[in-house]
């Protein structure tokens, strides 16, 4: 009895405790394809054999002559266990080898390839002119300056709450917006504040850039910055054990609800390769309620199922293995990448994935772009030479170094049917104070302007001057005639402009008094007739006198 209290229930008492408390934290997916899960085995080996190390050994004293010598039993002499976990823990480590092999690229170049079908599309086609209301202007390190602003005038939030670093992009109602949780200042502020949740999510419209706390009826009790119970991922594991999560994501359904998007992996090539998604949990961000839906039942408001990183890699994967693994590495003959970034757009209702397509050989020039749609896989390719994005943003740049903007990532839109990267240019201060326009096939076309409607007015200029066929679309531009109900007139940035309100409309039209220096002789009660293009805020457009 004392040997197998030794030897047996001593070390796997502690293995018990231990893996307890590791798995409550680190929340392992008992999964053969979950590389956490191998680790967490080969943890609880390398702790049995340490168990087995202290319990199965114990300090002799001999008597060597006058002195008294203490020697320690050899473990695995007399203990089995010592053997076994030893011989475990190897087994863990050639099968986590031997698995990693037969999962990677070396030996399944083909499979790897074959991740993704990719159909190639017409540009002009796919990708329609889209009003200004529509043009995400911010990336996300300006919605997040926006979001951190917002959050510091809300009296009543900012001693207790942060604003999450989440900002995903989704559809909204066909507009484009950013939204993130907020989260718990401090341990103590979690202690005080958690039997009522988190009481908002902040929403960034990206295209009229107006930033919204939204307050909550009732708290968000589930989030990443909850403990115990209500830590999402734990509420996760603790119900579906087995499940291989993916990044999950924050969003919100057309009647504003939060949820938690949680794509579960699946491993087709091997143990760990060849990685999809097979379900999406959806998780109630407020009541805690999940949801299991396969992929392909996934409701239309959600967007965001396949990250934009697996889905680069999947594109990698096709472009680079064509002829094999050991032509991507070596001779490279027809290897394709995506380039260095990508962004995001608005197309059909979902968000895709945007990226270049050139070279594996070190170059300024892309061969075409790829489509991802984050919420359906679906990829499509459109062959355009010319400028890699980076190249691009150098050149918008450039037209304003005295300025010393630098340059968001592109946003791919059609302008007048030509594939044009659109680039916001912020200060110092991460402010967007110009726009530019850079032609694609031919990047030394760069238009800038303070607003889209003067940018674009450059940028179509530029290409007739340079006999590129540039088909304005006269629908884009409306005309609109009333009576004056109020008349303002105010200064941006140095440049006066006049505010009209028309009786009957609920709009406000823009008039520069640099292009309409008659627009200074309009009072209240006059008749006027304006042509206007839509766009650029909710409820400001810009107009010039006809």
């Amino acid at each position: 009895m004392k040997k197998f209290t030794r030897f047996l229930l001593l070390p796997l008492l502690m293995i018990l405790i231990i893996g307890g408390i590791c798995y409550y934290i680190y929340l392992p997916a008992i999964n053969i394809h979950s590389r956490e899960f191998w680790i967490f085995l080969f943890a609880l080996c390398i702790v049995a054999t340490i168990a087995s190390l202290l319990f199965g050994s114990r300090p002799k004293l001999k008597q060597n002559g006058k002195n008294l010598e203490m020697n320690l039993e050899n473990p695995a002499k007399k203990n089995p266990f010592f053997k076994a976990s030893l011989a475990l823990s190897l087994a863990l480590l050639a099968i986590y080898a031997i698995g990693s092999l037969l999962s990677s690229p070396i030996v399944n170049a083909k499979k790897y390839r074959e991740l993704i079908q990719i159909e190639t599309r017409d540009f002009a086609q796919d990708i329609e002119q889209i009003s200004y209301s529509e043009i995400p202007l911010l990336d996300r390190d300006s919605a997040a300056l926006l979001g951190s602003r917002k959050m510091g005038s809300m009296v009543e939030y900012v001693s207790q709450f942060e604003v999450a670093n989440n900002y995903a992009q989704i559809n909204l109602n066909d507009a484009p917006v950013r939204v993130t949780p907020l989260e718990y200042a401090s341990l103590f502020k979690w202690f005080t504040n958690q039997s009522q949740g988190l009481p908002a999510y902040i929403k960034i419209d990206m295209a009229t850039q107006n930033a919204e706390c939204v307050k909550l009826p009732e708290g968000i009790k589930y989030s990443e910055s909850e403990h115990f119970g209500r830590y999402i991922y734990r509420h996760l594991r603790l119900r579906y054990p087995t499940y291989i999560f993916d990044t999950i994501n924050f969003e919100i359904d057309e009647e504003g609800t939060p949820y938690w998007v949680c794509p579960v992996k699946d491993f087709t090539i091997g143990l760990f390769g060849g990685q999809t998604v097979k379900n999406v949990v959806l998780v109630n961000a407020i009541t805690g309620e999940t949801t299991n839906y396969k992929t392909k039942d996934v409701p239309t408001w959600v967007d965001r199922v396949y990250s934009a990183n697996l889905l680069v890699s999947y594109y990698d994967y096709y472009g680079t293995l064509k002829h094999g693994f050991l032509n991507s590495i070596f001779g490279q003959k027809d290897c394709l990448q995506t380039t260095e970034g990508y962004n995001y757009i608005a197309l059909e209702d979902d968000v895709w994935v945007y990226t270049g397509v050139t070279s594996v050989v070190s170059d300024e020039s892309l061969v075409g772009f790829v489509l991802m749609n984050q919420r359906t896989a679906e990829t499509r390719y459109y062959s355009i030479a010319g400028a890699k994005e980076y190249s691009a943003m150098a050149s918008a740049e450039g037209k304003v170094q005295n300025l010393a903007y630098t340059a968001t990532f592109p946003l791919l839109l059609n302008i007048s049917n030509e594939p044009t990267y659109f680039i916001a240019l912020k200060d110092s201060a991460g402010l967007v104070k110009k726009y530019a326009m850079v032609n694609i096939e031919k990047y030394t076309i760069v238009a800038i302007g303070d607003t889209i409607a003067d940018c674009e007015k450059d940028y179509i200029t530029q290409l007739k001057q340079n006999h590129i066929s540039a088909e304005v679309l006269d629908a884009a531009k409306k005309t609109v005639a009333g009576t004056i109900e109020k008349i303002a007139d105010c200064v941006i940035e140095g440049n006066s402009h006049y505010y009209i309100m028309l009786k009957g409309r609920s709009g406000i039209y823009d008039v520069s008094v640099a292009e309409n220096i008659s627009v200074v002789t309009y009072q209240e009660g006059d008749s006027i007739r304006l042509e206007y293009t839509e766009g650029e805020g909710a409820h400001i457009v810009s107009a010039i006198l006809e």
